[in-house]
């Protein structure tokens, strides 16, 4: 009955849930845009491993008042400290170390400007997901003796080969050294943060890097992860007596290096996305709020025009329990719509701008279970009160009034 008297009336219904579509769209819109963008951005931050603590001369949290002069003059991470961390520690699973530099890549004609170069040591893979297309990844022996054998990004090994899988033992040159190609790194995308770019890179050990480069002037860093029954905040105070007995600094004097803990930027997303979805809120409830008094509007008029009918079923015996159920349905149907639509439109507007925008545009399903809930909460708060002015009627009356 309900759903029939919405048909009868579709044009004053279309303007009615117009206000909730509008409303929806917004909360959709928002929470799905930011939902999407924020897990692109945790996906490229969990990327710098999990659990894992950079050791470094520079503190990566930044700022206004960015004291970077205090940083440059401290001395950078050495091979040699990493090996004594390894040894020491007991409460990190894996270390590794990084280093990172530009050259030329070439192959035959083909010549790649300014290509990242990275130095890695053993455990770096168990640290970075590193996953390999073709080929396979560095073995040990080659991380021992240093042997000129690398791994290149997808779109450096396209660019370079035309083909990711033609690249696989083929020798490209750099720095007047020619190494041979053993794995092609998978496709990774756009990141949207400033970190390890796989796709144009070339991966060698750290002796064979270090035998072409000068790892110091290399932005050398110690990649340290946790145990899983760890937390980073315990490992930080291993680390950090560590490396203040390593450099042998005394307890009145500023330490010498940072150490920054990866998960704490996700954290600051997490904040920053959780702000601007409040945002969001706020926006979507003012249409929301303006939908809702259009609904029971509608509702009040809709009572009027059938207070005799509303009459005529109470006299052939419909209980107050029946009109107050049949008018709140109606009620929640016409904002149900109402929030489809904007499904609808939001769904639409996903599939045009995922086609451009750098990352991709996903509605979760706990955001469509949380759009219908408020449609459905919406409709039955809107119509409460035009169901209970209906449902408290007095039959003979109701009948006479026309």
């Amino acid at each position: 009955m309900a759903l029939q008297e919405l048909k009868v009336n579709k044009l004053r219904t279309f303007l009615s849930l117009f206000g909730i579509t509008i409303g929806i769209f917004c909360i959709i819109g928002v929470l799905a845009t930011v939902d999407s963008l924020e897990y692109k951005i945790q996906t490229d931050i969990h990327s710098f491993g999990n659990n894992t603590i950079y050791i470094d001369k520079w503190e990566y949290a930044g700022g206004d008042n960015y004291p970077w002069w205090k940083y440059y003059k401290r001395p950078v991470p050495k091979y040699e400290e990493m090996k004594f961390l390894k040894e020491r520690s007991l409460l990190a699973s894996n270390i590794s170390f990084f280093v990172s530099t530009n050259a030329n890549l070439s192959y035959e004609d083909n010549v790649l400007n300014n290509s990242n170069i990275y130095g890695v040591s053993e455990e770096f893979n168990s640290i970075q997901d590193v996953t390999i297309e073709y080929g396979r990844y560095l073995n040990e022996s080659e991380f021992i003796r240093g042997t000129p054998t690398v791994l290149i990004g997808y779109k450096n090994a396209e660019n370079l080969f035309g083909s990711a899988q033609r690249a696989l033992d083929r020798e490209v040159e750099f720095k007047g050294k020619k190494v041979v190609v053993v794995g092609v790194i998978k496709k990774q995308g756009q990141s949207m943060v400033d970190g390890f770019d796989y796709d144009q890179c070339i991966i060698a050990s750290y002796r064979f890097f270090a035998s072409v480069f000068n790892p110091k002037n290399c932005s050398p860093v110690i990649l340290v992860q946790a145990r899983k029954t760890v937390t980073t905040a315990a490992l930080i105070d291993e680390l950090r007596g560590e490396m203040r007995q390593l450099r042998r600094i005394s307890p009145n004097q500023d330490e010498n290096f940072s150490l920054n803990d990866v998960n704490l930027f996700g954290e600051q997303v997490s904040g920053f996305f959780a702000s601007v979805n409040l945002g969001g809120w706020a926006i979507a409830g003012l249409s929301l709020i303006v939908g809702a008094f259009g609904v029971a509007n509608i509702m009040f008029v809709t009572v009027r025009e059938r207070t005799s009918q509303i009459g005529l079923k109470k006299a052939l015996g419909a209980k107050r329990k029946t009109i107050l159920t049949e008018f709140l349905l109606e009620s929640a149907f016409l904002c149900l719509i109402g929030g489809l639509m904007g499904l609808f439109l939001v769904w639409i507007l996903t599939l045009i701008l995922g086609s451009f925008m750098p990352f991709p545009l996903f509605i979760a399903p706990r955001i469509i279970v949380l759009a219908m809930s408020i449609c459905i909460i919406l409709g039955i708060l809107s119509g409460i009160i035009p169901a209970y002015i209906a449902a408290k009627m007095d039959p003979v009356v109701a009948i006479r009034t026309k």
